[in-house]
């Protein structure tokens, strides 16, 4: 039998920010701020994160072009933040594509949908809905609104994504989604957010993934399976991202950093090495589609 063998290849790393903090756009990053965030402490990302530092970081892997994820920059200001990574990627080469900050359900939201869509890089926009707090909690996320679902309707004539994250039980609104508005393209952030590693949670996150994946125009970025005060393994992450795999299989599926948020529970080699791992019984074909190919067809890195 042939040992796996680790993909040694081309990556593009399809969910990764940049910011400067101190120069205040970023609210949630000022020294005084302070959110309940899912890994705990971030302090240690309130920090300045550029090219040359996600650069630092990624050394010994092949990154061929990165995406930008919106990062929570003022939302008074969402074409502002989408204005200085254009101009971050004419100085400095990084990053290839970009992932707008969006608000569907807004008045000028048609306006400012314009304004994303004129930036030669941007891709996709992201707006997180919320929604429930947790599993079987009533209430309905911001997708099942008439308003928003309008704003989401723009997406097609613009020719732009949509970039989803939320909660796996917060699915079955995306489905409905994708099921409606057939021509845009949803991609799923995170893995579906598997916080809860219980033999429950877990059932929970796998069937409303397996029932999301049967809609041709969903796919997803194996990303942000970091938990608060542990290390980032493949022992914890291992049977995720295989099962993600195999419900939206390599064409539909990518690995991506979220970097440097995921740098309060690994380091990048950590995590990209880890992928590595986990992937390495995969026919060649299928890692490189998850490592490049995948994210190439889907942000088409400048």
């Amino acid at each position: 039998m042939t040992e796996p063998t680790l993909w040694t290849g081309p990556i593009v790393d399809a969910h990764q920010h940049f910011w400067i903090p101190e120069d205040g756009h970023h609210p949630w990053l000022l020294p005084e701020a302070r959110i309940p965030f899912r890994y705990g402490d971030y302090t240690p990302i309130k920090r300045r994160y550029l090219p040359e530092d996600y650069a630092a970081d990624s050394r010994g892997h092949d990154i061929r072009a990165t995406v930008y994820m919106e990062a929570e920059w003022d939302p008074a200001d969402p074409v502002g933040e989408t204005r200085w990574v254009s101009d971050l990627a004419a100085r400095t080469g990084r990053p290839n594509a970009i992932i707008a900050q969006a608000w569907l359900d807004r008045a000028e939201w048609p306006e400012v949908l314009q304004a994303q869509a004129g930036f030669p890089l941007v891709r996709s926009v992201r707006h997180k809905p919320g929604g429930p707090a947790r599993p079987g909690e009533a209430g309905r996320s911001p997708m099942s609104d008439d308003r928003w679902r309008d704003g989401y309707a723009l997406l097609e004539s613009a020719g732009l994504h949509f970039d989803l994250q939320a909660a796996w039980w917060v699915l079955p609104e995306a489905e409905a989604l994708a099921r409606d508005f057939p021509r845009t393209l949803i991609v799923l952030n995170h893995t579906g957010l598997p916080a809860d590693r219980s033999e429950d949670g877990l059932r929970g996150w796998h069937g409303a993934m397996a029932r999301l994946a049967e809609w041709p125009n969903v796919a997803v970025k194996i990303s942000g399976l970091g938990r608060p005060g542990l290390p980032w393994t493949t022992e914890a992450n291992g049977w995720i991202v295989r099962e993600t795999v195999a419900m939206f299989g390599p064409d539909r599926a990518m690995v991506a950093s979220n970097f440097p948020v995921a740098s309060l529970c690994g380091s990048f080699d950590d995590i990209f090495t880890g992928f590595k791992r986990i992937l390495a019984p995969l026919p060649p074909d299928d890692q490189a589609k998850l490592f490049h190919g995948t994210a190439t067809a889907v942000y088409r890195p400048a």
